[in-house]
């Protein structure tokens, strides 16, 4: 399973998104699931599985296939609630 984490640029948001994923799948012991980060022009619905974009650039990512929205890209209990909602309406945890 891949996760995807996507913003503008593709540089320090989706970045620092990915690494917090990556974060919150270790303290969760989920293993299998691949993290990277992209900008919107160059994500396409083959990159990953689950793309995680925040609010203000979801319409941008309709296209995509299943989208989880970020209200705040900063909040930590937001992102955390969302990548485990996934991870076990995936099986994985």
């Amino acid at each position: 399973m891949k996760f995807l984490t996507v913003c503008g640029s593709g540089l320090g948001t989706s970045f620092m998104v990915e690494m917090n994923i990556n974060q919150i799948l270790q303290e969760l012991g989920v293993e299998g699931i691949e993290v990277a980060h992209s900008d919107l022009s160059s994500a396409t619905p083959g990159d990953a599985d689950v793309f995680f974009l925040a609010k203000d650039i979801a319409d941008g990512g309709g296209h995509l296939g299943e989208v989880v929205v970020l209200e705040s890209i900063i909040d930590m209990d937001e992102l955390r609630e969302k990548v485990e909602k996934v991870v076990r309406e995936k099986g994985y945890l």
